[in-house]
Protein backbone atom coordinates (compact mmCIF):
# COMPACT_ATOMS: atom_id res chain seq x y z
CA UNK A 1 0.00 0.00 0.00
CA UNK A 2 1.32 3.22 -1.16
CA UNK A 3 -0.47 6.75 0.80
CA UNK A 4 -0.80 9.83 -0.32
CA UNK A 5 -1.79 12.58 1.74
CA UNK A 6 -3.37 15.79 0.70
CA UNK A 7 -5.49 19.01 1.69
CA UNK A 8 -2.63 18.80 4.52
CA UNK A 9 -2.29 20.16 6.93
CA UNK A 10 -5.65 21.36 8.12
CA UNK A 11 -8.16 18.72 6.75
CA UNK A 12 -6.23 16.15 4.97
CA UNK A 13 -7.31 13.33 3.15
CA UNK A 14 -5.13 10.17 3.16
CA UNK A 15 -5.38 8.57 -0.36
CA UNK A 16 -4.60 4.30 -0.20
CA UNK A 17 -3.11 3.10 -3.59
CA UNK A 18 -3.53 -0.91 -3.79
CA UNK A 19 -2.07 -3.06 -5.61
CA UNK A 20 -4.22 -5.85 -7.23
CA UNK A 21 -6.03 -8.24 -4.75
CA UNK A 22 -4.33 -5.97 -2.28
CA UNK A 23 -6.93 -5.36 1.05
CA UNK A 24 -6.64 -2.47 3.73
CA UNK A 25 -8.68 -2.62 6.92
CA UNK A 26 -10.89 0.92 7.82
CA UNK A 27 -12.04 2.53 10.45
CA UNK A 28 -16.05 2.61 10.45
CA UNK A 29 -16.61 5.84 9.20
CA UNK A 30 -13.50 6.88 8.07
CA UNK A 31 -13.80 5.90 4.33
CA UNK A 32 -14.83 9.30 2.09
CA UNK A 33 -14.60 7.43 -1.07
CA UNK A 34 -12.82 4.72 -3.24
CA UNK A 35 -12.21 4.08 -6.69
CA UNK A 36 -14.90 1.52 -8.57
CA UNK A 37 -14.43 -2.23 -8.71
CA UNK A 38 -13.23 -2.16 -4.59
CA UNK A 39 -15.14 -4.98 -2.48
CA UNK A 40 -15.66 -4.47 1.06
CA UNK A 41 -16.44 -6.77 3.49
CA UNK A 42 -17.12 -6.21 7.10
CA UNK A 43 -16.09 -8.29 9.72
CA UNK A 44 -15.93 -7.80 13.58
CA UNK A 45 -11.89 -9.11 13.31
CA UNK A 46 -11.17 -11.66 16.15
CA UNK A 47 -14.61 -12.31 16.79
CA UNK A 48 -17.39 -10.97 18.84
CA UNK A 49 -15.51 -10.70 21.60
CA UNK A 50 -12.74 -8.21 20.22
CA UNK A 51 -15.61 -6.40 18.88
CA UNK A 52 -17.05 -5.81 21.94
CA UNK A 53 -13.50 -4.72 23.55
CA UNK A 54 -12.66 -2.78 20.51
CA UNK A 55 -16.56 -0.54 20.59
CA UNK A 56 -16.56 -0.63 24.40
CA UNK A 57 -13.23 0.11 25.40
CA UNK A 58 -10.59 1.90 22.60
CA UNK A 59 -13.73 4.00 21.31
CA UNK A 60 -13.52 2.20 18.07
CA UNK A 61 -16.08 0.37 15.75
CA UNK A 62 -17.45 -2.95 16.40
CA UNK A 63 -17.02 -3.82 12.83
CA UNK A 64 -14.01 -3.43 11.06
CA UNK A 65 -14.23 -3.13 7.15
CA UNK A 66 -11.30 -4.65 4.76
CA UNK A 67 -11.30 -2.73 1.28
CA UNK A 68 -9.83 -5.49 -0.90
CA UNK A 69 -8.68 -3.80 -4.79
CA UNK A 70 -9.82 -5.52 -7.90
CA UNK A 71 -7.50 -7.15 -10.60
CA UNK A 72 -6.09 -3.71 -11.93
CA UNK A 73 -6.10 -2.12 -8.68
CA UNK A 74 -7.91 0.78 -7.05
CA UNK A 75 -7.47 3.27 -3.73
CA UNK A 76 -9.44 4.17 -0.93
CA UNK A 77 -9.60 7.62 0.31
CA UNK A 78 -10.15 8.39 4.36
CA UNK A 79 -10.29 10.97 6.69
CA UNK A 80 -10.64 11.80 10.97
CA UNK A 81 -13.56 12.87 12.12
CA UNK A 82 -12.19 16.24 13.68
CA UNK A 83 -10.28 18.71 11.61
CA UNK A 84 -7.00 18.52 11.56
CA UNK A 85 -4.21 16.24 10.11
CA UNK A 86 -3.09 12.49 9.31
CA UNK A 87 0.06 10.53 8.84
CA UNK A 88 1.21 7.75 8.62
CA UNK A 89 3.30 5.43 11.28
CA UNK A 90 5.41 2.92 9.50
CA UNK A 91 5.63 -0.23 11.46
CA UNK A 92 7.74 -3.08 11.71
CA UNK A 93 7.78 -6.13 13.61
CA UNK A 94 10.55 -5.06 16.06
CA UNK A 95 8.71 -1.69 16.50
CA UNK A 96 5.23 -1.28 17.86
CA UNK A 97 3.42 1.48 18.44
CA UNK A 98 0.19 2.30 20.87
CA UNK A 99 -2.22 4.78 19.22
CA UNK A 100 -4.56 6.83 21.46
CA UNK A 101 -8.19 6.45 21.57
CA UNK A 102 -9.94 7.57 18.27
CA UNK A 103 -6.70 7.97 16.60
CA UNK A 104 -6.44 5.24 14.41
CA UNK A 105 -8.51 5.26 11.09
CA UNK A 106 -7.19 2.65 9.00
CA UNK A 107 -3.82 0.30 8.30
CA UNK A 108 -1.95 -1.70 5.72
CA UNK A 109 -3.15 -5.70 5.67
CA UNK A 110 0.03 -6.62 7.33
CA UNK A 111 -0.58 -4.74 10.26
CA UNK A 112 -2.57 -5.97 13.46
CA UNK A 113 -4.48 -3.26 15.18
CA UNK A 114 -5.60 -4.72 18.77
CA UNK A 115 -7.13 -3.04 22.27
CA UNK A 116 -4.86 -2.01 24.34
CA UNK A 117 -4.99 -0.39 28.25
CA UNK A 118 -3.20 3.25 28.18
CA UNK A 119 -3.09 3.37 31.68
CA UNK A 120 -4.67 5.39 34.61
CA UNK A 121 -4.10 8.47 33.58
CA UNK A 122 -5.70 8.10 30.42
CA UNK A 123 -8.72 6.70 32.25
CA UNK A 124 -8.21 9.46 34.33
CA UNK A 125 -7.22 12.12 31.86
CA UNK A 126 -10.46 11.50 30.07
CA UNK A 127 -8.55 9.82 27.36
CA UNK A 128 -10.79 6.53 28.53
CA UNK A 129 -7.61 4.27 29.63
CA UNK A 130 -7.64 1.79 26.50
CA UNK A 131 -6.55 2.31 23.20
CA UNK A 132 -4.71 0.49 20.14
CA UNK A 133 -1.66 -1.61 19.60
CA UNK A 134 -0.77 -1.49 16.45
CA UNK A 135 1.89 -4.38 15.60
CA UNK A 136 3.27 -6.30 12.64
CA UNK A 137 4.70 -4.83 9.52
CA UNK A 138 3.46 -2.04 7.19
CA UNK A 139 1.56 1.09 7.81
CA UNK A 140 -1.31 2.60 10.77
CA UNK A 141 -2.64 6.13 9.27
CA UNK A 142 -3.64 8.01 12.24
CA UNK A 143 -5.83 11.65 12.55
CA UNK A 144 -5.16 14.45 15.04
CA UNK A 145 -7.01 17.37 16.18
CA UNK A 146 -4.90 20.16 14.76
CA UNK A 147 -1.26 19.84 13.51
CA UNK A 148 0.86 16.85 14.24
CA UNK A 149 4.42 17.36 16.08
CA UNK A 150 7.14 14.55 16.34
CA UNK A 151 9.07 14.01 19.20
CA UNK A 152 12.13 11.97 18.57
CA UNK A 153 14.24 11.78 21.51
CA UNK A 154 17.53 10.68 21.69
CA UNK A 155 18.93 8.06 24.27
CA UNK A 156 18.07 9.55 27.66
CA UNK A 157 16.51 12.77 26.48
CA UNK A 158 13.33 13.22 28.30
CA UNK A 159 10.15 15.47 27.92
CA UNK A 160 6.76 16.32 30.05
CA UNK A 161 3.32 16.01 28.05
CA UNK A 162 -0.06 16.94 29.07
CA UNK A 163 -1.83 13.43 27.72
CA UNK A 164 -4.77 15.34 25.77
CA UNK A 165 -2.23 15.86 23.16
CA UNK A 166 -0.39 12.72 22.89
CA UNK A 167 -1.21 10.78 19.83
CA UNK A 168 0.75 8.06 19.71
CA UNK A 169 4.11 6.10 20.74
CA UNK A 170 6.33 3.90 20.27
CA UNK A 171 6.22 0.85 22.54
CA UNK A 172 9.77 0.41 23.04
CA UNK A 173 10.17 3.93 24.82
CA UNK A 174 10.40 4.70 28.52
CA UNK A 175 7.45 6.46 30.03
CA UNK A 176 5.24 6.83 32.82
CA UNK A 177 2.40 8.67 33.52
CA UNK A 178 1.82 10.73 36.65
CA UNK A 179 -0.32 13.68 38.00
CA UNK A 180 1.14 17.09 36.54
CA UNK A 181 2.07 18.08 40.14
CA UNK A 182 3.93 14.85 41.76
CA UNK A 183 1.44 13.42 44.34
CA UNK A 184 -1.01 16.97 44.66
CA UNK A 185 -4.25 16.38 43.34
CA UNK A 186 -5.16 20.12 44.08
CA UNK A 187 -2.40 21.79 42.64
CA UNK A 188 -2.53 19.89 39.35
CA UNK A 189 -6.27 20.79 39.04
CA UNK A 190 -4.94 24.64 39.76
CA UNK A 191 -2.58 24.26 36.89
CA UNK A 192 -5.30 23.02 34.61
CA UNK A 193 -3.28 20.23 34.10
CA UNK A 194 -4.50 17.22 35.36
CA UNK A 195 -1.93 14.15 34.09
CA UNK A 196 1.03 13.96 31.86
CA UNK A 197 3.11 11.64 30.45
CA UNK A 198 6.89 11.39 31.27
CA UNK A 199 8.65 10.05 28.17
CA UNK A 200 12.57 9.03 28.45
CA UNK A 201 14.38 8.11 25.13
CA UNK A 202 15.43 6.44 22.23
CA UNK A 203 12.17 6.89 20.84
CA UNK A 204 9.61 8.56 19.24
CA UNK A 205 6.10 10.44 20.10
CA UNK A 206 3.28 11.73 17.99
CA UNK A 207 1.28 14.95 19.23
CA UNK A 208 -1.22 17.02 18.25
CA UNK A 209 -1.20 20.93 18.39
CA UNK A 210 -4.76 20.98 19.80
CA UNK A 211 -6.73 19.21 22.76
CA UNK A 212 -10.01 17.06 21.84
CA UNK A 213 -11.07 16.55 25.34
CA UNK A 214 -10.69 20.34 26.17
CA UNK A 215 -12.41 21.62 22.97
CA UNK A 216 -15.24 19.08 24.23
CA UNK A 217 -15.01 20.54 27.47
CA UNK A 218 -15.72 24.30 26.33
CA UNK A 219 -18.33 23.40 23.45
CA UNK A 220 -20.48 21.61 27.11
CA UNK A 221 -19.14 25.11 28.65
CA UNK A 222 -21.17 26.87 26.14
CA UNK A 223 -24.14 24.89 25.67
CA UNK A 224 -27.51 27.35 27.46
CA UNK A 225 -28.11 24.15 29.29
CA UNK A 226 -24.80 23.61 30.83
CA UNK A 227 -24.53 27.63 31.48
CA UNK A 228 -27.10 30.27 33.01
CA UNK A 229 -25.67 33.01 31.30
CA UNK A 230 -26.15 32.01 28.33
CA UNK A 231 -29.90 32.58 27.23
CA UNK A 232 -30.35 31.87 24.05
CA UNK A 233 -29.09 29.40 21.30
CA UNK A 234 -29.19 25.90 20.25
CA UNK A 235 -27.46 22.96 21.46
CA UNK A 236 -24.00 21.86 21.21
CA UNK A 237 -24.63 21.05 17.38
CA UNK A 238 -25.76 24.02 16.31
CA UNK A 239 -22.60 25.86 18.55
CA UNK A 240 -20.06 23.52 16.53
CA UNK A 241 -21.47 24.02 13.14
CA UNK A 242 -21.44 27.66 14.16
CA UNK A 243 -17.63 27.84 14.39
CA UNK A 244 -16.65 25.50 11.47
CA UNK A 245 -19.07 27.46 9.68
CA UNK A 246 -17.21 30.98 10.62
Amino acid sequence: MQIQLRHNPSFTVARCLLAGGEPMRVEGGAMIAHSAGVRLEAKTEGGLLKGLKRAALSGGSFFITTYTAPAEGGWVDVAGVLPGDVTYLPIIPDRPFYITRGSWIANSHGVQIDTQWGGMANLFGGEGGFGFRASGHGEAIVNVYGAIDYLDLRPGEAVTVDTGHVVAYDLGIQFRMRRAVDGRSIQSLKTGEGWVFDFAGPGRVLLQTRNPDAFAQWVSSMIPNNNPREGIGGGAGDIIGGLFRG
